[in-house]
């Protein structure tokens, strides 16, 4: 009889420890990094990423993972929430104040765990403030985190584990570490000096775009901002080592799309959304491991998770893929969906893509021939380098041309052409899988009600594309007016929280002349090092031309120089100036009423 009640209490004790025992999940990720942009998915540079390379190696890796889209906001709003963006309601970057579905941070809530975020926190939610246990963007004396600095990174990570410990609940910790995102590493000045810095002529030139002095400096400082993004990985687990709590956390790392250079931010080709995924899950998973026959994507982490920690969830467009990490084949993971809706600048530019691991359909509802793309990337010193050397050579212009224009369907073998350089849409080879890919696409905007659905089925029409087009146009015009026009606010300012720059607009602006566009600031002490992004809009619906960004620090002149377009949409053109870490979370915005444009004749 004791041994029966021995045998009772023992099972008593094993089941309330289970319990709780529920493992916790530290998501890390890194901003606007290539998949093979670190060892451990390819990069020749040597000790370019020792501790990602130790983090990916050490659980399972995914070959053939990819996010939904190259930009941030809505491509972590998948992440997170497992729907795709047409169902999540954030296209674009703006906020969703009542959004028709949980986020992951609700899941977990309810599941008992404590949440807490650093990084990307207005970007990894439909709203901001979102109700985390914690936002661990500033430190405990209240100023801000340098999302440059390891140090604070591994002091945050600290922070919220111990947070969760007091709270005594299991931890859910999402640490999104800034780099290599721009502004990239700045040299011998810069006060978050990486581990490595990458010189050009060690730097590997990604074949989507050039070999070019001005595009290796750029891939240096690139390169430079992986390494220190390396360093921030390192701290991170660190801190978490130093917990004790290493072997009970399921750790799941990756980027939120590819780099911030022409061809692959803001796209939806291979290197864009190729993603260096990877998940330790303790006693799961075999260190060292890699999965090359799934397909899985970025909709499928919160569904993901959910298993993983025995947690419930309302239905997803995303699928879990927790039997792969346990070793088990998985049917019906022979491709995945991209969606690409909207920018930071509010420009429409509806693009949808099938990817298998051999072929890549992209389907470009928004181009007509004359309408240019507007990427993130035109700002870069790489864009500029094209744009220059396509007046003389044909090649450059030609490639320049697909940049800004492309055509409305792209196919490519990214088993043999990775760096889609070659459209196989009219090659009479491809058709039948062409034509596959085409009814995979169909099938699955009627599955999730895509609002492009009826558009792709009349896709021959130019007419029918360019109808849905300007309707979704005009829906982000709507939008843009009333967030950004508050009641007596004419001219669009925003009301500064702090102002800290004037702005000196040039005068006059001629069509297809440079321009300088000049800012006097002037940061309290206090504020430290602030980023300052300017951007050249066109037209009325503020297409984004060109951006610049950079630091300013105490007193000071900034003077930037724009093209201005040889024949801008409407005649007309603007710009937008703020000062902050992040534009959500601006210290300053300002925004010029529409400028006339003199023509060339003028």
């Amino acid at each position: 009889m004791a041994m029966r009640a021995l045998i009772v209490f023992t099972m008593i004790l094993v089941f309330t420890g289970s319990a709780h025992a529920r493992p916790n999940v530290l998501i890390i990720t890194v901003d606007d990094m290539s998949a093979d942009s670190i060892g451990s998915y390819g990069c020749p540079i040597e000790g370019i990423s020792p501790h990602m390379d130790s983090l990916v190696r050490s659980g399972m890796r995914f070959q053939y993972a990819h996010v939904q889209v190259g930009n941030c906001m809505p491509g972590r709003n998948v992440m997170w929430s497992g729907l795709y963006p047409h169902n999540n309601q954030v296209e674009g970057f703006y906020q969703v104040k009542q959004p028709n579905h949980q986020h992951l941070v609700d899941m977990m809530k309810e599941a008992g765990y404590f949440t807490a975020i650093m990084g990307k926190t207005t970007h990894s939610t439909p709203y901001h403030p979102y109700p985390w246990d914690a936002i661990l963007d500033t430190a405990e004396d209240g100023s801000n985190y340098d999302k440059k600095n390891p140090l604070h990174f591994g002091e945050a990570t600290a922070r919220g584990i111990k947070a969760a410990e007091e709270a005594d609940k299991p931890f859910c910790l999402m640490v999104n570490v800034s780099d290599p995102h721009k502004p990239f590493y700045s040299g011998e000045g810069d006060r978050n000096q990486p581990s490595l810095v990458v010189g050009p002529k060690d730097v590997p030139v990604p074949g989507f775009l050039f070999d070019d002095p001005v595009v290796r400096q750029e891939l240096a400082l690139y390169y430079s901002s992986v390494s220190r993004a390396d360093d921030c990985v390192g701290s991170i687990l660190e801190s978490l080592e130093e917990s004790g709590k290493e072997d009970d956390t399921v750790v799941v790392f990756l980027s939120d799309h590819g780099m911030p250079l022409p061809f692959a931010k803001t796209q939806l080709y291979h290197h864009s959304t190729h993603t260096p995924l990877a998940i330790r899950w303790p006693g799961v998973t075999k260190a060292n491991t890699m999965d090359s026959e799934h397909m899985v994507s970025a909709v499928d982490l919160t569904p993901t998770i959910l298993e993983i920690v025995d947690a419930k969830g309302p239905a997803m467009d995303g699928r879990s893929f927790a039997p792969v990490l346990q070793g088990k084949r998985q049917h019906g993971r022979e491709f995945v969906i991209k969606e690409y809706n909207e920018n930071s600048g509010r420009s429409r530019d509806p693009i949808r893509a099938v990817q298998t691991r051999k072929y890549l359909y992209l389907a470009n509802a928004w181009s007509n021939g004359t309408r240019v793309f507007a990427t993130a990337t035109t700002g870069t010193q790489t864009y500029r380098r094209l744009a220059a050397l396509a007046e003389q050579d044909e090649t450059m212009a030609a490639r320049l041309a697909m940049y800004r224009h492309r055509v409305p369907e792209e196919f490519y073998d990214v088993e043999a052409d990775p760096d889609c350089l070659h459209n196989l849409i009219d090659n009479p080879d491809h058709q039948k899988v062409i034509e596959q890919q085409r009814r995979r696409l169909l099938n699955w905007m009627q599955e999730t009600n895509d609002h492009m659905l009826d558009c792709f089925k009349n896709f021959d029409d130019a007419k029918a594309r360019e109808a849905y087009v300007l309707a979704k146009e005009a829906e982000a015009g709507a939008r843009k007016t009333k967030n950004s026009n508050p009641a007596g606010n004419k001219s669009g300012q925003r009301s500064a929280k702090q102002k800290v720059f004037t702005v000196k607009l040039p005068v006059p602006i001629s069509a297809g002349t440079t321009v300088k566009y000049v800012v006097d600031y002037d940061v309290p002490a206090k504020l430290g090092s602030q980023g300052i992004t300017i951007t050249l809009k066109q037209g009325k619906a503020g297409e984004r031309v060109d951006r610049k960004e950079t630091r300013i620090q105490g007193k000071g002149q900034l003077v930037v120089e724009f093209d201005i377009p040889p024949d801008p949409k409407d005649g007309k053109v603007a710009f937008a100036t703020w000062v902050g870490s992040e534009y959500a979370k601006n210290i300053q915005f300002y925004h010029t009423e529409s400028i006339l444009v003199k023509s060339k004749n003028d």
